[in-house]
């Protein structure tokens, strides 16, 4: 079940998050197991919401380094990861 609070971010969308909410999708989004769908179940976020989010509060350097590392990666898009990975999911 999705808080309240996180269901406000996702029909608002970045605008209203955190300090901290940022901080902890910057880190799902570096974390190589967390996939966008994680980051989207929990904050309402889009992979084009959180890459849009990395862009703009991470230096240019930096965000490129990200996106040369997760483009592609099967881990963070569900959709490529392979069936019989069965690894403890967050509930949220």
């Amino acid at each position: 079940m999705v808080s309240c609070v996180h269901w406000a971010n996702r029909k608002k969308g970045m605008k209203n998050l955190t300090k901290s909410d940022k901080s902890r999708i910057i880190e799902m989004a570096w974390e190589d197991r967390t996939p966008f769908d994680a980051i989207e179940h929990q904050y309402g976020l889009p992979e084009e919401d959180v890459i849009s989010l990395m862009r703009k509060e991470m230096k240019r350097s930096s965000f490129k380094m990200w996106r040369k590392r997760v483009s592609g990666r099967q881990t963070k898009h569900r959709s490529l990861r392979k069936k019989n990975v069965n690894r403890f999911t967050s509930p949220y």
